[in-house]
């Protein structure tokens, strides 16, 4: 489940720590930098392609938030060459600003590639796979 390189393994792990880094901080200029320019994002059905938009969307998501804790552990690394998939798992604690708390746990496959010899997201699917604290 892990293959190449083990530099490259890294950074991408790397990569997935300053995705996480942007989201607790709720920092758009952190969060966005991992993104490729022509990037696709699959965000529970709602496609945005493009890194402007996928940064335009993120923002109007959290801006109903007052706090987030997130974690992602990579479950998944294949490096070929300058691409590569992943699969991250993620645990998150979402605290809106007018409701209870909520916590996610959810997937993410991901592909990317090494562009200018840094590696960022040219996809990315997420899907949650057990919430709770959701009210009916």
């Amino acid at each position: 489940m892990f293959s190449g390189p083990l530099e490259d393994r890294l950074a991408i792990r790397e990569l997935n720590g300053t995705y996480a880094d942007g989201v607790v901080r709720i920092d758009p200029e952190t969060w966005g930098s991992v993104w490729a320019d022509d990037a696709h994002w699959n965000l529970m059905g709602h496609e945005v392609n493009g890194k402007e938009a996928i940064v335009a969307m993120w923002n109007g998501a959290m801006s109903g938030l007052e706090a987030v804790s997130f974690q992602c552990i990579p479950c998944m690394i294949e490096v070929t060459g300058n691409t590569a998939r992943s699969r991250v798992q993620t645990q998150e604690i979402l605290k809106p600003k007018d409701a209870p708390a909520r916590h996610v746990g959810g997937l993410y496959d991901d592909e990317l590639a090494k562009i200018d010899g840094e590696w960022r997201f040219t996809s990315r699917t997420f899907r949650i796979v057990a919430e709770f604290g959701v009210e009916s």
